[in-house]
């Protein structure tokens, strides 16, 4: 596909990236990961050929097509949202008009010749057009729709009529509608709910092309990636695997590259010793220069930066009696549209709840009446004892004074709260040295996001209710926000479309579906879990019910037997057998490795400090232990490489078996 060869990029003075290289291929799903700002966009705009690089070449086969999702929707002709899909697939586009300019000529013609000319062509272009699906188009361009949340009264409406966020998603939908054999997309989940992102997962799963993405939802990026291209500080860094596998081979990486590091400080110590012992005896000088020649070429290991959770300390609130809020018969209309009628609802004392549901179902309203930020038609709301509301909404960053610095805005929000404890809270999330000290206009979304949350928090308030909070938040920062939340300690009320968050944070989860709430207690993965077990429910009754009735073959009572597999079936199902052989064994070659390594480690702390061995035989049977042991892992590492490349062409291979 796409072939990336030594890329650079810089603005002004600041280097995004240098000496990039990527390949693309068909199955990749390449995740793009980095700090806000590290030029993930950048690279996203160098691929699809909008940004030339400083230096470097983009190659690939001229025949490749690429499909390019930006954070900004692109241009609507006025045209039905159906239409506008259906126009996206320009090949079946040109093929339908060239099929209309050839019938229109052969009703205008009478000779014979020419009618025979008109058909053959109309033959092949009926062919091609069944090649390129066009029998099927309105089936499939519907079924993407359906899938990112739109109903079927939205087909026939005007793009004029969509509010931004159901753009971006009508924009998503006319890039798979086309079908490129590469997917480059930007942040694709920032307007997908939960169901819609659920779906896209399955979707890019079964994807026969190449995907290169970018989101800062991490249970997104676990599920779909089976590569990691990181942008870090200084370097740029590939990873087979998902976001979480990568986290782990980075922590790995960065103790290897400290214990490196180490290893490197003391041989030039020894050096320098050398040196300045001998730097003027003459005898000595032509090993002097040879040692410091060799210092010069020593290439320092640079240790990156590591982003630590920093203890910071949020006012205690004040102690609410055991009801939060209540809701009794509440009702809320808009217009025509009942969302709520005879509503009862009731949050206690330490529920941390996520409200769930599909897009449209009533979370963001419910969670607004709750906050006191929506009127009610009818029935009661009602605070518990000494309860104290603090409301996150997305206007929140419009509210920020914007020729205040960061830590002014902190000062305004909690004026009696030390100017250490300011500094400390803007420190958690991320403001460091003289960042504090820029004013709000400056700042990017996502940092503007951390000041308004990190105010929130600072509030002497029992009950905090967030509508997505994590818009505009990286990976870290929603890392940063988590911790927050965890340390928060009243009670929490929330919508959001982050896994991650909600796994982090949630004791119960409400789901909003037909106006109705219905309380899950417990975690995310328990609600996931109880689910799954509802909708197993009445499939396998109607199944049970459906044998009972049906008459076995030989009167014996015995159902009968199975069919025989397909070929595809039993290739799929050897597949799958291997597939779990292969996982098996690599976790218990990463389980080895594990112990080999904490031996390694344990020996060379004690080479750090030749006192502990008793005599030269000890440290020389010591150093042999180490050797043999560095060789067995080293192979062990061989062996992993080689099983997960073996396990990825199968898992590959399952999934174009599915796929087709």
């Amino acid at each position: 596909m796409l072939v990336a060869s030594e890329i650079s990029k810089a603005y002004s003075e600041r280097t995004l990236f240098s000496g990039l290289n990527l390949s693309t291929a068909a199955g990749d799903r390449i995740a793009l990961i980095g700090a806000n700002g590290s030029g993930k966009t950048t690279l996203l705009d160098i691929l699809a050929g909008d940004t030339l690089p400083d230096s470097g070449s983009i190659s690939g086969r001229r025949s490749t097509t690429v499909g390019y999702l930006k954070q900004e929707p692109g241009s609507f002709a006025g045209r039905s949202l159906l239409e506008e899909v259906l126009n996206a697939d320009w090949e079946v586009v040109d093929l339908s008009d060239r099929i209309a300019a050839a019938r229109d000529a052969l009703s205008s013609t009478t000779d014979p010749a020419e009618q025979r000319e008109l058909m053959d062509r109309l033959g092949r272009l009926d062919e091609e057009l069944e090649a390129a699906g066009g029998a099927d188009r309105d089936h499939e361009a519907k079924a993407i729709l359906s899938g990112l949340g739109f109903k079927d009264s939205d087909f026939s409406r005007d793009m004029r009529e969509f509010s931004g966020g159901w753009i971006m998603r009508a924009e998503l939908a006319r890039l798979l509608f086309r079908n490129p054999d590469l997917l480059l997309l930007d942040e694709p989940t920032n307007h997908l709910d939960l169901e819609a992102n659920l779906w896209f997962e399955k979707y890019l799963a079964s994807f026969p092309g190449g995907v290169v993405i970018t989101s800062h939802d991490r249970a997104f990026l676990n599920t779909v990636a089976n590569r990691i291209l990181a942008i870090e500080p200084g370097e740029v860094v590939h990873h087979r695997g998902n976001y979480d596998e990568y986290l782990v081979a980075r922590e790995r990486a960065l103790e290897l590259k400290q214990a490196a590091a180490a290893r490197q400080e003391r041989e030039m110590q020894r050096q320098m010793r050398f040196v300045e012992r001998f730097r003027y005896k003459a005898t000595k000088a032509r090993q002097v220069q040879s040692r410091l020649r060799q210092l010069e070429r020593i290439e320092i290991i640079e240790l990156p930066r590591a982003t630590r959770k920093v203890n910071y300390t949020f006012p205690e609130p004040p102690r609410s009696g055991s009801e939060i809020i209540r809701l009794a018969g509440v009702g809320k209309s808009y217009g025509d549209n009942v969302v709520y009628r005879g509503l009862n609802l009731t949050l206690e004392r330490g529920d941390r709840v996520a409200l769930v549901g599909p897009n449209g179902a009533g979370k963001t309203t419910l969670l607004k009446i709750l906050a006191g930020a929506l009127p009610i038609d009818h029935g009661e709301r009602r605070l518990g004892h000494n309860v104290i509301t603090a409301y996150y909404a997305q206007h929140v960053l419009d509210l920020l004074n914007a020729n205040n610095t960061a830590l002014e805005e902190l000062r305004e929000a909690a004026p009696a709260e030390s100017e250490q404890n300011l500094r400390t809270t803007l420190g958690g999330f991320l403001f460091s040295g003289d960042d504090i000290l820029k004013p709000i206009s400056v700042l990017s979304g996502g940092e503007k996001a951390r000041v308004a949350l990190a105010k929130l928090l600072l509030q002497p308030s029992n009950f905090l209710l967030m509508d997505e909070p994590t818009n505009h938040l990286d990976i870290t920062s929603r890392e940063i926000l988590a911790d927050a939340l965890g340390d928060y300690q009243g009670s929490i009320c929330l919508v959001t479309h982050d896994r991650t968050l909600i796994r982090q944070v949630a004791n119960k989860i409400i789901e909003i579906d037909g106006g109705m709430p219905r309380v899950y207690p417990g975690d995310y993965d328990g609600y996931l879990y109880r689910k799954q077990q509802e909708a197993e429910v009445k499939p396998v009754a109607v199944a049970t019910e459906h044998e009972s009735h049906t008459p076995s073959d030989n009167g014996s009572g015995r159902r009968r037997s199975r069919r025989p597999l397909t070929a595809r079936e039993e290739e799929e199902r050897a597949l799958s057998r291997k597939a779990r052989q292969l996982a098996t064994r690599i976790d218990e070659i990463g389980a080895a490795i594990t112990e080999r390594e904490a031996v390694t480690s344990e020996l060379e702390a004690m080479f750090a400090n030749p006192d502990r061995f008793e005599d030269r035989a000890q440290l020389e049977d010591t150093g042999e232990r180490y050797r043999l042991l560095k060789e067995e892992e080293q192979s062990l590492w061989d062996e992993w490489e080689r099983l997960s490349q073996e396990a990825e062409d199968v898992d590959r291979t399952l999934v174009e078996l599915k796929a087709g």
